[in-house]
């Protein structure tokens, strides 16, 4: 029986397999470049493809492909054979340095936002090293950036690689400053924690809102959802324990660190958790992990919901993204120490990140802006949409100690008693977890809560890394120049704290006093939808920052705010449709009919005794007929709303109007439908509802 360390990376040409299958010199200039991002060789090219291809035919491969990704939100891939025709009429499997290294996909047929028109098709996908290919069914899977024919990148990895350059480029300037001469770069690393949900599969395609949308558009809440508390890491149910030990296996295979498993708040609703690892590979890891669940979750019946907000009344789902820096010889720069009021590295990069969040807080909430992540924000189970940063008690005294130049005496170290003798005695952290903070620090990284569950994490590390780049150079500059460098490093930590002090809040997020406080005494933005921030993307200060950095042109930027208000549009409008189509055929219908039986009942019953009065019949045939209209006049009041859509000049009056006159509406409709739902038989309504959904999986 294989273990897991057996298993474990089978499936990726990693390091393991390199250093086994390349000669001592191709690997040591292979490291080279994955190191230090030295230029490849062609020569090193041709080698590495032999051993991949051999690798790869060896482990049941036929093809392969440039595994990219666009601007869709999702992977893509072409596949090709390895083989190659010989003179007898034979073939010979063949792969060259040059196919690894570049591809060619089609570049007009992926979004671009105006960087490529329809007739200009050339593109060209890139080879990271940096990223180990791997082995998906029969296909060697070689992770690539996607180019246009211009140089203008239409993917996420291409900007995520330039932002952790950036990243490593300016902390290694502040590390120097700290006498660090040794470090060669400086990494950030991502752990994040994916939520999702499980129905069946027969369930599943019972309801059109679920297959076309992702989310249910109507239904009734159930008797009991999550009020009792009782789903949160309860004992895990066979079907659902089934599915999670293979998709384990599956992750294992592809060298992705799945770690915690676990049922989260919501009925139906799980989570995964994989170890932290670089940014890049953990971005390709999550792209690969969520495409498994669903492919995994089909092979058991079952289909995995990536929505944000899939059902009304229950917690939505998200993906904590778990962010660190650290020098590639693995020294945490987020790292307090036992004594964090004398580290003044650490306290110089905690003000990078606060100067980052606070100037940047407009970039933070776009890059985690979607229709389906709108309905999470904001709501008792995620983050506001206002960005503030949690950092515990202890990390608030110092600060203020620093800013008002007081002594700090220090957190006392308390140990837990907990009353039995049996129990263990432990250290008690001198600060507690904040779940309501948007950016909390939990001990030596910070947790981004507000990305949605099917984001792609690159977007949300992009601004990140960009952000504190940009806090970093600033600091440097100042620190490079300065007489006296203890002077100025006091004055520039003691003055950041002062002038970006309102982006810290400890307390209770889902306050309504605190979104109060928050906007209208600190000035902190409170960015509600996707059409309300997404264009902010292009406001000056940003797109200096990102464009003076390197990690985007001005036209890459422009592209990316119009296609994100596409797609919020897009959304949008598939759900409307949706409404109305599931309210003519099958909601409307559904209730009539009923209606109809419920009548014939009393006419039945007035037969067999001409004086009763039937009143409950009679009352309930008379709210259904007035929920049938009404129904039938918000139905068309939205396929009205519909048709106005479409003339705005450009997307961002185009996101607005769906915006304003879109959804408003379709709330309006969904609650009679809602409400008929509760007075129609079972046996007559059209799909399942949310008690078969979220208590379907045995």
């Amino acid at each position: 029986m294989s273990t897991v360390s057996d298993i474990f990376g089978s499936l990726v040409f990693d390091d393991r397999v390199m250093r086994a299958n390349l000669s001592a010199d191709v690997y040591a200039s292979l490291r080279k470049t994955i190191d230090e991002g030295t230029q490849l060789d062609i020569g090193v090219a041709n080698s590495v493809a032999r051993a991949m291809k051999e690798w790869a035919i060896a482990n049941g491969a036929t093809h392969f492909t440039h595994w990219f990704q666009p601007l869709t939100g999702i992977t893509a891939e072409k596949h090709d054979s390895f083989i190659s025709p010989s003179p007898d009429g034979g073939v010979i499997m063949e792969f060259s340095g040059k196919e690894l290294i570049k591809g060619e996909p089609d570049a007009s047929s992926f979004p671009s936002g105006g960087l490529r028109a329809t007739f200009e098709a050339r593109g060209y996908t890139a080879w990271d090293p940096t990223s180990y290919a791997f082995i998906k069914g029969k296909t060697l899977c070689i992770p690539t950036a996607f180019c246009s024919y211009g140089g203008h990148a239409l993917d996420k990895k291409t900007p995520l690689l330039r932002s952790m350059e950036v990243l490593s480029r300016q902390a290694l300037r502040i590390l120097r400053l700290f006498g660090n001469d040794t470090a060669r770069r400086v990494l950030s690393s991502v752990g994040p924690e994916q939520e999702y949900f499980l129905v069946t599969k027969e369930m599943y395609d019972q309801r059109p809102d679920l297959r076309f949308t992702g989310r249910t558009l109507f239904g009734a809440r159930p008797p009991k959802g999550q009020e009792l508390d009782d789903h949160y890491f309860g004992v895990i149910k066979p079907g659902v324990a089934a599915f999670m030990e293979d998709l384990n296996e599956e992750l294992w295979k592809l060298g992705i660190l799945a770690k915690t498993e676990h049922n989260e708040v919501a009925p139906a609703q799980h989570e995964l958790a994989p170890i932290y690892t670089t940014t890049n590979i953990a971005t390709d890891h999550n792209q690969l992990t969520m495409e498994i669940m669903q492919k995994v979750a089909a092979r058991h019946g079952l289909v995995c919901l990536l929505h944000e907000k899939p059902f009304a009344g229950v917690n939505g789902s998200g993906k904590h993204n778990n962010w660190s820096i650290a020098t590639d010889g693995g020294q945490n720069l987020l790292s307090p120490g036992d004594t964090p009021y004398e580290n003044a590295q650490f306290l110089l990069f905690l003000c990078a990140v606060i100067k980052a969040v606070d100037d940047y807080q407009d970039l933070l909430r776009l890059s985690v802006a979607t229709a389906g992540n709108d309905h999470r924000l904001g709501a008792n189970e995620a983050p506001p949409a206002v960005v503030s940063i949690f950092l515990g008690d202890e990390l608030d005294a110092i600060l203020d100690a620093i800013e008002n130049d007081t002594p700090y005496e220090g957190a006392e170290k308390k140990m837990m008693k907990l009353g039995v003798d049996v129990l263990p005695r432990f250290r008690r952290d001198t600060t507690d977890r904040n779940r309501t903070s948007p950016f909390a620090f939990t001990g030596n990284k910070f947790e981004f809560r507000m990305l949605g569950s099917s984001n792609s994490i690159a977007c949300a590390n992009i601004m990140l890394n960009s952000a504190v780049a940009e806090s970093l150079r600033l600091f440097a500059d100042t620190l490079e120049g300065a007489e006296d460098f203890e002077t100025a490093l006091h004055d520039l930590i003691r003055a950041t704290i002062r002038d970006h002090r309102r982006i810290i809040f400890n307390g209770n997020g889902y306050d309504e006093a605190w979104i109060r406080e928050a906007t209208e005494e600190r000035g902190l933005l409170n960015y509600c939808t996707t059409a309300d921030c997404m264009p902010h993307l292009l406001d000056r200060k940003n797109v200096d920052m990102l464009t003076g950095l390197g990690v985007f042109t001005e036209e890459e930027l422009r592209s990316r705010r119009d296609i994100m208000l596409e797609n919020y549009c897009k959304s949008i409008v598939i759900e409307a449709n949706t409404m109305t189509d599931m309210t003519r055929t099958l909601i409307v219908p559904a209730i009539e009919r009923y209606a109809a039986d419920v009548a014939k009942g009393i006419t039945a019953k007035k037969e067999i005794a001409p004086g009763l009065a039937c009143v409950y019949e009679t009352d309930l045939v008379g709210k259904l007929s007035e929920l049938i209209d009404e129904i039938a006049a918000k139905t068309d009041e939205l396929e009205a709303a519909l048709l106005t859509i479409g003339g705005a000049e450009d997307i961002v009056e185009e996101s607005a109007a769906i915006r304003d006159r879109l959804l408003p509406v379709m709330s309006e409709l969904r609650v009679p439908c809602d409400e008929a739902e509760r007075l129609t038989a079972k046996s007559y309504w059209p799909f399942p509802t949310y008690a078969d959904l979220l208590f379907g999986v045995k």
